[in-house]
């Protein structure tokens, strides 16, 4: 039996089952407060624990991470792979060089 394949709005190919697990948990998607060295701003992103078999053990492109549900604006990056908590996943964009107290509490 084929299982239906569907993309979704990242780009990523994504079973039925699987869309439905990221439909039912999207809402609780948690997203701390942004912390800040000199050159960038951080964050990181807890996923319910029912969507950690979707992500994968390595960092996750824009379209990957998009794509199990986290919303954010443009400019993040993935750029950590947290092994002993999965669903735990870290962000960071750089700051702009003429501002770079921007972000930072």
């Amino acid at each position: 039996m084929t299982v239906p394949m569907m993309m979704d709005q990242g780009g990523v190919v994504r079973g039925n089952k699987e869309k439905q697990l990221i439909a039912a948990y999207r809402e609780r998607i948690r997203y701390s407060e942004k912390y800040c060295d000199d050159t960038h701003e951080y964050r990181h992103v807890i996923l319910p624990k029912e969507l950690k078999r979707l992500v994968p053990n390595r960092i996750m492109s824009e379209a990957e991470w998009r794509g199990i549900g986290v919303q954010q604006s443009l400019g993040w990056e993935h750029y950590m792979v947290h092994s002993p908590e999965m669903h735990v996943l870290c962000f960071r964009r750089a700051k702009p060089a003429a501002q770079p107290h921007i972000g930072c509490p």
